[in-house]
């Protein structure tokens, strides 16, 4: 099902859409003073930094950023008027309890250009980035913001950004919304004063190795989410105590993690990626497409699992199960010649065996 948007245009002419695999859902509205796209603002860069950028074979990941960002204050019980400037560095107190308490969290999605229609910019599911956006800024007892609103201003500054969207297979513009506590406060409570931004980069593969299958090795000592914890929100306070066993395993040989937890050994998550198995039963002959469960609260309800396991289940012609399988079962599996496939999902990595 294709779901087509038309906004106004700040930028080149370019057909922005978007792709859900279901209908699309009315996205929730803040509960207090709220800003509006009819109020935002776009002050343009003179002149556009694209000629500098490196050709899309040569783009690392997340290290080159379009002309403009969009940022909205809340200060005061309300939300400022949006504002699209140009890309720049944030100036902030270095009392911050977004720097001293982790209070900060984001989203990542990706603007694609058409195969067949270069001039149509297509954005995936983005009403769920949303959504799972909000959540997090309510785990973080941060206020609510305008979903729809903020929406309608990110397609205002992809539109604007529209000529960084490299083409070809495999090569998008990453849209990276942030919020983050700006409140000059060392005390441990919850933040007044909050920015909501949102850069973009163009990118292309995320792992250096391009879309070979990546290598993984299991960490049993370090455990990157629990249940009761904050492994389902997109918070900062995830991923920055992975950086050390991440650092292990690339010194090891491998490109990424294999998070397990629990004294059975279940598998939770590869990397910063959901993580994806399937298996032919051996009574059935039937293959089965395992992923771990959302209900312990420990793993990121992902855009691209969700749309995975959306497609799987329309299709019926695989078993489709949310549950956590062991390394164990997953080794007998294997040796048994019944692991079919492995693969972990994620919006910056995509489908990665």
């Amino acid at each position: 099902m294709l779901f087509s948007a038309a906004v106004r245009r700040s930028g080149p002419a370019v057909r922005l859409s978007h792709l859900p695999l279901l209908p699309r859902r009315r996205l929730a509205s803040a509960s207090g003073p709220a800003f509006d796209i009819s109020n935002l603002r776009i002050d343009r860069i003179p002149e556009s930094r694209l000629p500098s950028c490196p050709p899309k074979e040569e783009l690392a990941f997340g290290k080159t950023f379009t002309d403009h960002m969009l940022s909205v204050n809340y200060s005061e019980g309300e939300w400022s008027a949006p504002r699209i400037g140009p890309y720049g560095d944030l100036r902030i107190s270095p009392a911050s309890s977004g720097l001293h308490y982790g209070l900060q969290c984001f989203e990542g999605l990706k603007a694609y250009r058409d195969h067949f229609h270069p001039d149509t910019v297509r954005m995936f599911r983005p009403d769920c980035n949303m959504e799972r956006m909000s959540n997090s800024m309510a785990r973080l007892a941060m206020p609510a913001f305008p979903q729809d609103q903020f929406l309608r201003c990110i397609e205002e500054l992809v539109s604007l950004d529209s000529p960084w969207i490299p083409t070809g297979e495999g090569y998008s513009l990453y849209i990276r919304p942030t919020a983050v506590s700006t409140q000059p406060f060392l005390g441990v409570a919850a933040s007044t004063e909050v920015l909501l931004y949102c850069i973009c980069s163009p990118v292309g593969p995320y792992y250096k190795n391009g879309f070979s299958p990546v290598r993984l090795t299991a960490d049993e000592e370090t455990v990157r989410a629990w249940p009761g914890g904050t492994g389902n929100n997109k918070v900062g306070g995830n991923y920055g105590p992975t950086m050390v066993p991440q650092a292990r395993a690339n010194a090891a040989g491998y490109d990424q993690v294999l998070w397990i937890f629990g004294p059975d050994g279940a598998v939770t998550e590869a990397g910063a990626m959901n993580v994806f198995f399937v298996v032919t039963d051996r009574e059935t002959g039937r293959r089965e497409l395992i992923t771990p469960p959302l209900d312990r609260g420990d793993i990121l309800p992902g855009v691209t699992r969700r749309s995975i396991l959306d497609l799987c289940r329309s299709w019926g012609e695989i078993d489709v199960t949310e549950r956590s399988p062991t390394m164990a079962e997953l080794a007998v599996a294997a040796d048994e010649g019944r692991l079919v496939e492995a693969f972990g999902t994620g919006t910056a990595a995509g489908g990665s065996p």
